[in-house]
């Protein structure tokens, strides 16, 4: 189980797919002493990952504070940062304070796309810099990108330069339009596409010495199997059944993507929410409707829940950017 914490939206960048809009620090953010509380909540939830996001994290000057009082209570802290600002006394400060491990963004090697799509002057270098400064501390770090019409047929040359720079794992991000990610919908892969890339991961996956992952991508399972291809991982949407994210103002939605307020950690404990919430009663049913809730692979995949709400304004919709057509049992244009 692992929970995100957007822990600011302040943010060094202006990133043109940010679900969170970020930027600026928020209004009325969770102090210090708030922070410890909801950290506290988490572990009696049974919670055993712990991600501190953003924005970009290292904004937010208690970071190593939380980040230490996290691992000191027994969760495992890790990070998700666009790596800008990592100088080789940050990766120390990271390392000392108990991060087991950074989720760094970098979603092309053209240096000037890059910069461009970050509206960072400098953000390809400064975020390669960060990572090298991450492995010369000690401190294990992943590659995230997000996979667009742009920059699709770049992520095998990604995936070689993880290996390459000393990354542990590749994690390929499929765009939902949320937040300012709706701007750019007209990026996201098509349904075809969406299939065709998703299969060429799960290949990748067999040869390359590091783990290759789609994310937001439920279907990678069930391609997964189809292609008799061993993967660790048993389950493709996670909204609500094993993680949830937390804002910066302390709100509880399912994922990161499906905006819908469940609670707010001031008013109610963590715990509570996350075991009561009519919200996340009701994804755990997995009972889904369309084709999802006939599907072989429901329980499985799952669909993704955001996008069954953002296109169809029902979270337990069926997830229509999906070729599989369970009553045949065979991948089809519908």
């Amino acid at each position: 189980m692992l929970v995100s914490w957007n822990s600011t939206n302040q943010c060094n960048m202006f990133c043109a797919h940010c679900y969170r809009e970020s930027g600026n620090i928020a209004k009325n953010e969770l102090n210090t002493v708030e922070a410890k509380k909801m950290i506290r909540e988490m572990k009696k939830a049974g919670f055993q990952i712990m991600i501190f996001s953003g924005g970009e994290p290292l904004m937010r000057k208690d970071i190593y504070e939380l980040g230490s009082y996290a691992k000191e209570i027994g969760l495992r802290p890790v990070l998700g940062t666009n790596g800008t600002l990592i100088t080789e006394e940050i990766a120390k400060k990271i390392k000392d304070a108990g991060f087991m491990a950074a989720g760094v963004s970098l979603d092309t090697l053209s240096e000037e796309k890059y910069n461009d799509f970050r509206k960072f002057p400098d953000a390809f270098k400064k975020t390669v810099a960060g990572m090298s400064n991450l492995r010369k501390a000690g401190v294990p770090f992943q590659i995230h990108t997000t996979v667009m019409k742009w920059n699709v047929n770049e992520l095998d040359n990604m995936t070689d330069f993880a290996v390459e720079i000393g990354a542990r794992a590749h994690h390929i991000f499929f765009l939902v339009p949320t937040g300012r990610g709706a701007e750019i919908e007209k990026q996201a892969l098509e349904i075809k596409e969406y299939e065709e890339v998703l299969t060429s991961i799960v290949k990748k996956q067999v040869d390359c010495p590091i783990e290759v992952k789609p994310t937001c991508a439920p279907q990678f399972v069930r391609i997964a199997k189809q292609q008799n291809i061993d993967i660790r991982f048993k389950r493709g949407c996670l909204a609500g059944l094993s993680y949830c994210i937390v804002s910066p103002k302390g709100d509880v939605q399912p994922c990161a993507y499906l905006n819908i307020p469940l609670g707010n950690v001031r008013e109610t404990p963590f715990d509570e929410i996350w075991k009561n919430n009519k919200v996340l009663k009701k994804l755990r049913t997995v009972e889904y409707t369309g084709k999802c809730g006939i599907c072989n692979y429901k329980n499985t995949c799952g669909g993704c829940r955001a996008r069954a709400y953002y296109y169809e304004g029902d979270y337990m919709a069926e997830d229509k950017h999906c070729m599989y057509n369970p009553k045949t049992d065979k991948v089809e244009n519908e």
